[in-house]
């Protein structure tokens, strides 16, 4: 559901990284002209950042289809698997920006990503990889009309954020 309103207009804020959250979402990497080894090392690397955090708190690991059988084997039964088409593999820049409120409703920011400036092409499919989240766990979102990556901003949850020019 497009929210037409803001984020701070509806009272909701971004929450300090250091606040508690409910989960967290990962991208499998699979890009073979981006990583060694048809990127099995660094599926086991992220496999084991899963399995870490699946300790504290519930893990969603969204996986391109031609991956899934692959990833599920790899990891264990108590992360989720999503078949979610990706480019790449960093949601902390393509997916969510996640916000609240006092009442702790959650809703989306879906920013416009360009793959730092047309890094790598095509970039297409992490281009709309927020909006398929968002839509997945059926959380609100605000379509954001600003280029950003969420990996790019770190805020204290009341009002200072730290970012580059």
């Amino acid at each position: 559901m497009l929210s037409m309103s803001s984020p701070r207009l509806d009272g909701f804020r971004m929450p300090g990284e250091f606040e508690p959250h409910a989960g967290c979402w990962m991208a499998w990497p699979h890009r073979t002209d981006n990583w060694r080894e048809q990127a099995v090392p660094a599926q086991q690397a992220f496999g084991e950042v899963a399995r870490a955090i699946a300790q504290f708190e519930p893990v969603t690991m969204g996986v391109p289809s031609a991956q899934w059988r692959q990833a599920r084997a790899m990891l264990p039964a108590n992360i989720r698997v999503v078949e979610i088409a990706s480019d790449d593999s960093w949601l902390r820049d393509q997916g969510p920006t996640f916000v609240t409120n006092d009442r702790y409703e959650l809703r989306g920011i879906n920013w416009l990503f360009n793959a730092w400036g047309e890094l790598y092409t095509p970039y297409d499919q992490d281009a709309v990889i927020a909006q398929k989240i968002l839509e997945i766990e059926d959380i609100p979102r605000y379509d954001c009309p600003m280029v950003l990556e969420g990996g790019a901003i770190h805020v204290d949850g009341e009002g200072t954020c730290i970012t580059t020019e």
